[in-house]
């Protein structure tokens, strides 16, 4: 039921993304997207680290795509169309009624109070998950996890070292 509430959820930002004109709004469309992506995964993998992890990396993307379209595109008026607002509501809206009409155990979702059996379930989800995640600082993994550890250092003390001092912003200032 949520990973179709997720679906049309990226279905409609799709849509709205195609109607887009000014770039700071296509970024924030594109991270919303990727959070909903980001859950998706997050959903069909027994742990969130791999959503997370992906979500980091598109997060700093998306920070040097928007400092580069600030540079660009700075003084840029933007507005929110209400056409397009109504357009994507109604999408919105049309998609949520049809995945409750596909679903028929969300109905029975709202109506029953199994409060004891979701906290039995998310209790021994979470058991499952240490147990995966207890796998990768064990010997075999543990060396991988360092060798990445020190090449992520090696990394940011380069591009500190490469980075000029003295040359300034992108984006003039008068």
């Amino acid at each position: 039921m949520i990973q179709l509430i997720l679906y049309s959820l990226i279905l409609t930002t799709s849509i709205i993304f195609l109607n887009m004109i000014h770039p700071l709004a296509m970024g924030l469309t594109l991270l919303i997207q990727t959070i909903f992506i980001c859950l998706i995964s997050g959903l069909m993998t027994k742990s969130f680290w791999y959503s997370y992890i992906l979500f980091l990396i598109f997060l700093g993307g998306m920070l040097v795509l928007f400092i580069y379209v600030t540079s660009l595109a700075s003084n840029e008026m933007f507005n929110l169309s209400i056409k397009l607002t109504l357009f994507s509501s109604s999408i919105l809206f049309i998609l949520f009624i049809l995945s409750f009409l596909i679903d028929k155990s969300s109905i029975s979702f709202f109506l029953t109070n199994n409060e004891m059996d979701s906290i039995f379930k998310l209790n021994s989800y979470f058991m499952e998950n240490s147990l995966s995640l207890n796998k990768l600082y064990n010997f075999p993994t543990n060396l991988i996890t360092i060798l990445l550890m020190n090449y992520l250092l090696i990394t940011l003390i380069v591009v500190v070292k490469i980075t000029k001092l003295f040359k300034g912003p992108l984006r003039v200032m008068n």
